[in-house]
């Protein structure tokens, strides 16, 4: 059983149907690796935070041209369609803010990938965005 931290938010079902929603959109542009579309779904400066091959914690802010540039050389244009499978664990801090815990499996051809990151989301005007992207292992590319 997952115990989420009390924040003094309780999220109403619109709250996490909405963030579901918009996830669903994300995934879908990164499987078909729309990076400007992708992009549109982003609060920019985004920040980023991993760790490098040294052990140390890294972190950067990038603008949508660097977000872009690195997405696409990350994602590559490939014959092999990408799919994602994943779980998702939102803690709410409030209605337009949530931290989201993402265990994914990524799979590209033959071959599958165990991902575990979380994403800093706001909601302005209605629509959710990442605005903080944290995931291990990316800092030497920072």
């Amino acid at each position: 059983m997952t115990v989420l931290p009390d924040t003094g938010y309780t999220p109403t079902a619109e709250d996490r149907a909405s963030l579901d929603a918009w996830f669903a959109e994300y995934d879908a542009r990164s499987a078909e690796r729309d990076v400007e579309r992708m992009a549109d779904m982003a609060v920019f400066p985004l920040n980023l935070v991993s760790d490098d091959s040294a052990g140390n914690g890294r972190t950067a802010q990038w603008d949508r041209e660097q977000f872009v540039t690195t997405m696409k050389h990350v994602m590559a244009d490939g014959p092999e369609d990408i799919t994602f499978e994943s779980t998702r664990t939102p803690v709410f801090l409030a209605p337009s803010m949530a931290v989201v815990f993402t265990n994914c499996t990524m799979t590209t051809g033959d071959h599958t990938r165990q991902l575990r990151y979380a994403d800093i989301l706001v909601r302005r005007n209605g629509t959710w965005a990442f605005q903080t992207m944290l995931q291990s292992g990316w800092g030497d590319n920072l």
